[in-house]
């Protein structure tokens, strides 16, 4: 079933969805790094950047509310998405891979870089090793744990017989209760790929997510920082305090109202709302 004749699909839904990226390829360390890109060259960049096991495609529905006056770029890191596997990951390498998806898709000069989960430590990575090349940063409900969010063990690869079998499979780590289904069934179709004998899931079965803390990289970062806490996501307000105090003065912290974990699943418009704002008072 095709969302955009789905009947539950709300106009803006399916307003943002029909503005189709353009998909580009970078390459970093011999590895293909896939980007999809949405707005013009000429203005302001932002890089949005996926949690463990997604891909750009969860911001498919979010990137084109943002794009107006903005350029904005969101990578698919190595072993996820469209993006070459390696043999061994770590968050440095896939920080250089978001500097390199916004050249590569056509943001010229400093740059915003959004990211979700494990993502907001990539993003604070990013923030910490290269911040000569951003104007900010904001990090969504990525936790202080030393075991990343989505952190799974390696597995070998499964094959589902049919398209159907493996879209119904469809789950979010860690797992959340509220998932708009026209959301889910977007970002599910976007998931998976044809292989011999069936379908099987986009990212890298091996991946294990390298253990760096977002303890230890937040207090590098001296580029303007805001952070989005979920209210029903994976920081408790007492967390929320300590990353207050993890950050640079003036950083913003902000609650999301009802809103889980995965918040492009559950309360996209509430996200794209706290970006906004985001970015509008970075402009200003």
């Amino acid at each position: 079933m095709d969302v955009d004749s789905d009947a539950e699909a709300p106009s803006w839904f399916r307003t943002a969805l029909a503005q189709r990226p353009e998909h580009r390829d970078a390459t970093v360390d011999d590895g293909k790094v896939h980007l999809r890109c949405w707005g013009a060259e000429a203005e302001p960049g932002v890089v949005l950047v996926h949690g463990g096991s997604a891909h750009s495609g969860w911001w498919d529905h979010i990137a084109p509310l943002l794009a107006q006056h903005r350029r904005v770029v969101a990578v698919d890191l190595s072993g996820h998405g469209d993006s070459a596997a390696r043999d061994a990951y770590d968050i440095t390498l896939w920080a250089r891979e978001v500097v390199a998806a916004a050249e590569a898709g056509g943001i010229d000069g400093p740059f915003h870089v959004v990211g979700h989960s494990m993502g907001g430590w990539v993003t604070a990575q990013t923030g910490a090793a290269f911040g000569d090349r951003l104007t900010g940063l904001t990090i969504v409900d990525s936790p202080l744990n030393d075991q990343p969010p989505e952190d799974r063990q390696a597995r070998p690869v499964r094959v589902y017989p049919d398209r159907e079998t493996i879209l119904g499979r469809f789950r979010t780590l860690p797992p959340q209760d509220v998932l708009l289904p026209y959301i889910r069934r977007h970002i599910a179709e976007e998931s998976v790929r044809e292989v011999d004998g069936g379908w099987t899931w986009k990212f890298d079965p091996t991946l294990k997510v390298p253990h760096t803390p977002l303890r230890g990289i937040l207090p590098r970062i001296d580029r303007p920082t805001s952070y989005i806490r979920t209210e029903h996501g994976l920081v408790p307000p007492e967390m929320a305090r300590e990353i207050r105090s993890l950050l640079r003065p003036g950083s913003v912290l902000v609650d999301l109202p009802d809103a889980g974990h995965h918040p492009m699943l559950d309360r996209p418009l509430s996200l794209v709302t706290a970006l906004r704002t985001i970015l509008a008072a970075e402009d200003a």
